[in-house]
């Protein structure tokens, strides 16, 4: 009898060795999954919001529109070209909120991504989460003083027309 039950628990630890080389495997294909899906979704952001900056006629770039974009609701409009953060979409609008909140401490990838109702321990969420920060700071809504904190513009800064987080669109280009 006792032959007959080591024999079984050799055969147990073999096949427990066998799952957790294959959970193993699974786990890695599994992240590089979410990688790819984080770029994708990435990609497509991009693509949508520069689809929708293309649809945009040149005098509502220089003037502030009173009407609602055309494009793409997830499009991130520049700051100067939108009446206020109601014209972000949503998800943008729980952010900028979360920022607010954040203070001067600032908000991180992490908690935005609380905040948008992903799971924090994934890091392609995460990075989903920062991808959209870098996007608001971009586009004049929040600025990046501490690398990973997001904060709010200070008001000087918006009401000066300056671009918070150091807009490279607009430089000129006289070095030679």
């Amino acid at each position: 009898m006792r032959a007959v039950l080591e024999a079984r628990r050799k055969a147990a630890v073999v096949r427990v060795e066998k799952l957790e080389a294959e959970l193993e495997r699974v786990r890695a294909d599994l992240a590089d999954a979410e990688e790819a899906l984080r770029r994708r979704a990435i990609g497509l952001e991009e693509y949508l919001e520069a689809l929708a900056e293309e649809e945009v006629p040149a005098e509502m770039v220089v003037g502030v529109s009173q009407r609602k974009p055309v494009g793409p609701r997830r499009a991130v409009p520049h700051r100067e070209n939108a009446a206020g953060a109601g014209d972000l979409s949503v998800d943008y609008q729980a952010v900028m909120a979360a920022a607010e909140e954040a203070g001067v401490e600032g908000l991180g990838a992490r908690r935005a991504a609380v905040v948008l109702g992903w799971d924090s321990a994934s890091a392609s969420r995460v990075e989903g989460a920062r991808a959209r920060l870098k996007r608001l700071v971009e586009r004049g809504w929040l600025v990046e003083e501490k690398p990973g904190r997001f904060t709010l513009p200070a008001p000087e800064q918006v009401a000066g027309g300056g671009r918070p987080g150091g807009g490279s669109s607009a430089r000129s280009s006289t070095t030679g």
